[in-house]
Parts: structure tokens; sequence; C-alpha cells
């Protein structure tokens, strides 16, 4: 039987400064950017949640609220929220700062989903999760809604 983690065992907050080089014409970050870290954020989450290599396998949602401008310091919070036999459900809050004025906005949000490999590249078991705090239960609800709805998707 495997063991089982709390969410909080896997969790990544990490950190990125919006440079000139992530950035468009408009002085805003390339989505493409906003991307890639959210990607790297879930899949550490999901490489500490299984100890074993993880591959992306879905991007069900991702949302870009606010923009985030050269300068920006840019917190990009990961969890899992939910857990299927193979695969993790892994929600991903990007939040950005303006240093100067010290402005806070909510910019970004995506559910990715992950899936544990074994030796030879095969899917494999995952730990359960043990959700304690009631947003966590919260999500973990709304987790097996949004995994259920992207089998029933992949299906079709």
């Amino acid at each position: 039987m495997l063991k089982q983690k709390t969410v909080k065992d896997s969790q990544v907050e990490m950190r990125m400064l919006v440079m000139p080089n992530d950035a468009n014409p408009h002085n805003t970050i390339f989505g493409g950017v906003v991307m890639s870290w959210i990607d790297m954020a879930a899949a550490m989450v999901a490489q500490r949640h299984t100890g074993r290599p993880v591959v992306t396998v879905h991007i069900d949602d991702i949302s870009f609220k606010a923009p985030i401008r050269v300068g920006d310091q840019c917190c990009i919070k990961a969890a899992i929220n939910y857990v299927g036999r193979t695969s993790m459900l892994i929600g991903v809050k990007v939040i950005a700062e303006n240093p100067q004025t010290g402005d806070v906005r909510h910019t970004t949000t995506a559910y990715l989903t992950f899936v544990a490999l074994d030796d030879v590249g095969k899917p494999v078991a995952v730990p359960e999760i043990v959700a304690k705090t009631d947003d966590e239960k919260r999500r973990y609800a709304e987790g097996k809604i949004r995994a259920q709805e992207i089998k029933k998707k992949s299906k079709r």
C-alpha cells in the first residue's frame, strides 16, 4: 500500500522576477513564459508527492486575469488538489507584486494533470492525499469533479 501524504507535504512556492527578455512589445510578460513557470512549479509538486519522474498530461484550464509587467516580482504557488490512481490534479496560482508601489494582483490560475512514471516510463500508482483544512477539502471535491470532466472529454 502506498503512503498517504498531506497537501502541505508537496506544495511549492517559487518566485520569479520579470525581466525585459520575458516581455512582449507592451512591456508585459509573454503568456508562454508564465505557462512555463506554472508547468515547472506543478511538476515540482508532482515529483515531491510521488518521488518519481512525472509528465504533464493535461492542462485543463489557464486563466490570465491581469497583466504582469517587467520588474514585477511573481510568486507561483502550486499544490495538489486531487489524486487519482496514477494521476494528480495540481492547482497553480500566480501573484504579481510591483515592488515600488506594493500593488499585489492575482494574475493567473491554472489546473494541470500529471502522471507518475515507473522505471520503464509506464504510469504508476501515486500516494493518496489527506486534505486537512476546509480549503484543501473544497479543492479536493472540486478537483474530483474536474478530473471526472477531463475523463469524459477524453473519451469523446
